[in-house]
């Protein structure tokens, strides 16, 4: 028989071999029967004979005597599936009868899957490279396995947890961690004062700053507050807290003060993403005061500074013409003063942090935070709200020019990956689980994962 240019029956070909092909040849089992039942595949199987007879359990544990056969049982297992069709193991087992004192044992499975399992040692591992790698939701792989949803989740969970999430290294070589808030629970109605909504995202930026890779997730830590922080920063090792250089955080004086007691040799770096927003948040309220007092209204369609909102967010650079000149008529008109002064702020600053010399940024924004704190005038109430903030801070926004790569848009970022988590699982009640999926999610595992799937 010919296939294209390649004769099956090349010497270069062996005999079909179905453990090896099945994978249970790694599990100590070997296949006996095979079935199709319906969409499934039903493999039967018995342990394979131990290299070492003596291996074979024939004695009894308890008081040393000899043993008989008794009868046998099967076991049945979810195996991992091929062409996605769901693969169950029917794995028949011995049970000897010890002739001294009359205990009953069977024959050890543990290679295959732990006791009481339903999953297959293989189909444990591959869930959670289902998980973890291509992103499928736990209903997804439990369709696949032809098993019920707590079944596997229950099983990667743990699983994720022994092999990944515990691992002692996990946290070493960590010198620039990111700190923010996360809601990961939007409840309704009365349960929104009666459950604590907000956890502390605590993100490893040491491979951003590194160029080694992308950003990943340490931990999450319920609350939002500098307690939260500090219990979680003390609860780590001491080598762990001497080995941070850098914590980057928003504007929450919260993380500051924490950061300040609990690393006091580290510095703290309020990032671009963050000082950006504060001025874009500032540009938006002053937008909507001056509509307000012009039209009576925040903003509507046909309205001049509400058709140049997102316009009014973007850096001037990244404008066309057109776009500028549209800018630049609204802007102009004389009631739209307040909004220009407080977008050309905005436009500034963004300026210093794109400098490509880090020296003439710093400059830069040291000037306009100086300028602010002098004196802004009364009619720009937002300006000088924005001033007081900068001015406050100073030191944690200047120090992102003496440390590149020291941004928490990565744990943004990663935040945004928790929101699609949550929404792929279809939202979350029990914050341990949670923890467990969005390490998993963001946690960085993918190389390790691949390592143990050789």
């Amino acid at each position: 028989m010919i296939l294209g240019d390649l004769d099956v029956l090349d010497a270069t070909f062996s005999r079909p071999d179905l453990d090896a092909f099945c994978r249970l040849d790694t599990l100590g089992l070997t296949v006996v029967g095979q079935q199709l039942d319906g969409g499934r595949a039903v493999l039967a199987c018995r342990v394979a004979a131990p290299s070492d007879p003596d291996a074979e359990d024939r004695w009894g544990r308890a008081c040393g005597g000899g043993s008989r056969p008794r009868d046998t049982v099967v076991r049945r297992l979810a195996h991992v599936p091929f062409g996605w069709r769901p693969t169950v193991l029917l794995v028949r087992l011995r049970r000897y009868v010890c002739t001294g004192c009359g205990r009953v044992w069977r024959q050890d499975l543990d290679r295959a899957a732990p006791a009481r399992s339903k999953l297959s040692r293989d189909a444990v591992l591959w869930a959670l490279k289902s998980l973890v790698i291509d992103r499928l939701s736990v209903a997804r792989i439990a369709a696949a396995l032809a098993v019920a949803w707590h079944t596997v989740n229950d099983a990667v969970l743990t699983a994720g947890r022994e092999l990944l999430i515990a691992d002692p290294t996990r946290l070493h070589g960590v010198q620039v961690i990111g700190v923010d808030e996360h809601c990961w629970r939007h409840p309704r109605g009365q349960q929104t004062r009666d459950v604590e909504r907000f956890v502390t995202v605590i993100i490893d930026l040491t491979p951003v700053r590194n160029g080694t890779g992308p950003a990943r997730l340490l931990d999450l830590v319920e609350g939002r507050s500098k307690a939260v922080f500090t219990a979680w920063l003390q609860s780590q090792t001491a080598a762990f807290r001497t080995g941070l250089q850098v914590v980057a955080m928003d504007g929450f004086t919260d993380f500051k003060t924490a950061t300040s007691e609990a690393l006091p040799d580290a510095v703290a770096v309020m990032d671009p993403f963050h000082v950006v927003a504060l001025a874009g948040d500032a540009l938006e309220r002053c937008r909507q005061r001056v509509q307000q007092q012009t039209l009576g209204h925040r903003g509507r369609s046909g309205d001049p500074l509400y058709g140049i909102r997102r316009r009014l967010r973007t850096g001037a650079d990244l404008l066309d013409p057109h776009q500028l000149d549209r800018l630049d008529a609204v802007l102009g008109i004389e009631q739209h003063l307040a909004v220009a002064v407080t977008w050309s702020v905005y436009q500034r600053i963004i300026a210093a942090y794109r400098q490509p010399d880090r020296g003439r940024g710093k400059t830069a924004l040291t000037a306009l935070i100086a300028s602010l704190r002098r004196g802004v005038p009364a009619a720009l109430p937002e300006l000088a709200t924005l001033g007081r903030t900068l001015h406050r801070r100073a030191a944690d926004v200047l120090a992102y020019f003496e440390r590149p790569g020291t941004s928490n848009g990565p744990t943004e970022a990663i935040n945004g990956r928790l929101e699609h988590l949550r929404g792929t699982a279809l939202g979350f009640r029990n914050l341990t689980h949670y923890t467990a999926r969005a390490l998993l999610e963001c946690g960085g595992f993918r190389p390790a994962l691949h390592r143990l799937l050789r």
